[in-house]
């Protein structure tokens, strides 16, 4: 009898512990680090030379990693690149490669250094997750010897990955991800033979992960979604700023708003090469988010956010469809936005209303200015076809846009200041898919929270007056099934 009383006694408390361990929300970090690049030579340096500059990088990041730690942050997320950089033939990135395990070994480097060779860079970021209790995701090269047994198999004998690793707050390696759209120029890389699916659970949510250019394809980004249903994206990158609809604060929230996921992006700070812009993102906002094109230093995002998520569902084609067409055909023109020709028309009042077409995308606008400027034209543009440089992929864009200059030959060139704001805006479209992801987007590149919102028929529309003056808000498409590869992709799938 004193026995059961005394196992029931003890039974509560421990209900009690499992109740509170699961987290509503959570403190999430993002650092954007202005990476310490080496001698930019393609000849292979000594293990001892990779050491000392993935080091120093490292150092700086451990600077990032005590600090969010200390503000009570979970999880903290650095770039892509962001521990030596990216200036490499295959040859000379090997130096600085480990041998990254399976996360089903139950491994802590920090405890265990060698049982997987010499892997200095994994026991350093074990021992700062372990030490500040934090977990910590951070991007390095993986590298897996293969045998000419191996059709695929380089003919270096080896494979090397573009790594994600997470390491939980004890320290232990819990995932790995082999990024698998490599962008142009990353022929240091292979790619992995299918896309790998990499989610891991925590008490704050169920997390996934993919890198960089992978956002702009279904596997593996839009599958963690549908079919793994994770609450939050992981996102290392190393983003070079495409203005006016691939700035990475801009497409990176828009991300986010449109599959209904938290999306913690963590950039390299490198203004040169066009790179910064991080951010945590929310479904209904962003939290907070970085730009700076001026200074040289890195910087670190802290944010709490909601564990799970709540997103409506949007068919992005209702609104649109119902719609009578404006003024279809004034004064169309075509002109090219990041290599892709659209078809636009020039909005030519302080208020009005647009529909413009290409091929089965119809855009409708109406929208009301604060004051209708003499020095800024906009236009409304429409885009419906498959993308083919630095990458191929198909898409369908609805665009109000600011206009370089007061010349129409100018609307759709990079621009990133204006000074008209709007009253009211309300753009949707005649979407083919359902992946369609909102921007607004501010002068000198900031995004717009509490601006706008995202109803479930598809319209796009402002909340209230425009905090600043509108470079653009965009309705941003992808039609995955459309991409010429898809077929191909899915033969080699059934291959392996």
């Amino acid at each position: 009898m004193i026995a059961s009383q005394l196992l029931a006694f003890v039974a509560v408390p421990v209900f009690c512990i499992l109740k509170v361990s699961a987290m509503d929300t959570f403190i999430a970090a993002v650092y954007e680090h202005a990476v310490v690049l080496g001698n930019t030579s393609l000849t292979p340096v000594s293990r001892e030379e990779a050491l000392a500059l993935m080091n120093q990088n490292l150092d700086l990041l451990e600077g990032a990693i005590t600090s969010a730690a200390m503000q009570g942050a979970h999880i903290i997320v650095t770039p892509e690149d962001g521990i030596y950089g990216w200036h490499f033939t295959r040859d000379a990135l090997y130096p600085y490669l480990e041998d990254i395990p399976d996360p089903q070994v139950n491994w802590i480097p920090c405890n265990d250094p060698n049982r997987f060779g010499h892997t200095p860079v994994q026991e350093r970021l074990s021992c700062l997750a372990k030490n500040n209790s934090i977990y910590v995701v951070a991007n390095i090269g993986d590298k897996k010897l293969c045998h000419t047994s191996d059709p695929q198999c380089p003919s270096d004998g080896r494979y090397q990955y573009n790594t994600n690793v997470v390491f939980d707050s004890e320290g232990k390696l819990v995932a790995r991800y082999h990024k698998q759209n490599l962008f142009m120029g990353e022929v240091q890389f292979n790619s992995p033979k299918m896309a790998e699916v990499v989610t891991f659970n925590t008490t704050f949510g169920r997390f996934g992960i993919f890198t960089c250019f992978d956002i702009l394809f279904h596997d593996p980004a839009v599958t963690l979604v549908k079919d793994f249903h994770v609450d939050t994206i992981l996102f290392p990158t190393a983003w070079m700023n495409v203005l006016p609809h691939l700035s990475a604060v801009e497409f990176h929230s828009a991300w986010a708003m449109g599959m209904g996921v938290n999306f913690l992006a963590a950039n390299i700070h490198h203004p040169m090469m066009k790179m910064t812009g991080s951010g945590i993102y929310a479904p209904d906002s962003p939290p907070a988010f970085h730009y700076d094109m001026k200074t040289k230093e890195g910087k670190l995002l802290l944010s709490s956010l909601n564990s799970h998520p709540y997103s409506s569902r949007v068919n992005w084609s209702s609104h649109a469809s119902r719609m009578e067409a404006h003024s279809k055909g004034n004064q169309e023109f075509k002109n090219t936005v990041f290599f892709d020709e659209f078809t636009f028309v020039e909005l030519m009042g302080i208020k009005g209303n647009y529909t413009v077409c290409q091929k089965d995308l119809c855009c409708h606008l109406s929208y009301k200015m604060t004051e209708k400027r003499s020095d800024e034209v906009y236009a409304l543009g429409a885009f419906d076809g498959l993308h083919t440089v630095e990458g191929t992929y198909y898409l369908q864009i609805c665009t109000m846009l600011k206009c370089k200059t007061t010349n129409i030959k100018t609307c759709g060139n990079s621009v990133e200041t204006a000074s008209t704001r709007f009253e009211m805006f309300s753009l949707s479209g005649t979407f083919g898919t359902q992946y369609v992801f909102p921007e607004v987007l501010l002068s000198e590149v900031q995004l717009a929270p509490g601006d706008f919102q995202v109803s479930s028929d598809g319209q796009l529309s402002s909340l209230k007056p425009t905090s600043g003056p509108v470079l653009t808000v965009t309705l941003f498409g992808r039609w995955y099934e459309k991409d010429q590869m898809a077929n191909a992709s899915s033969t080699t799938e059934h291959n392996h």
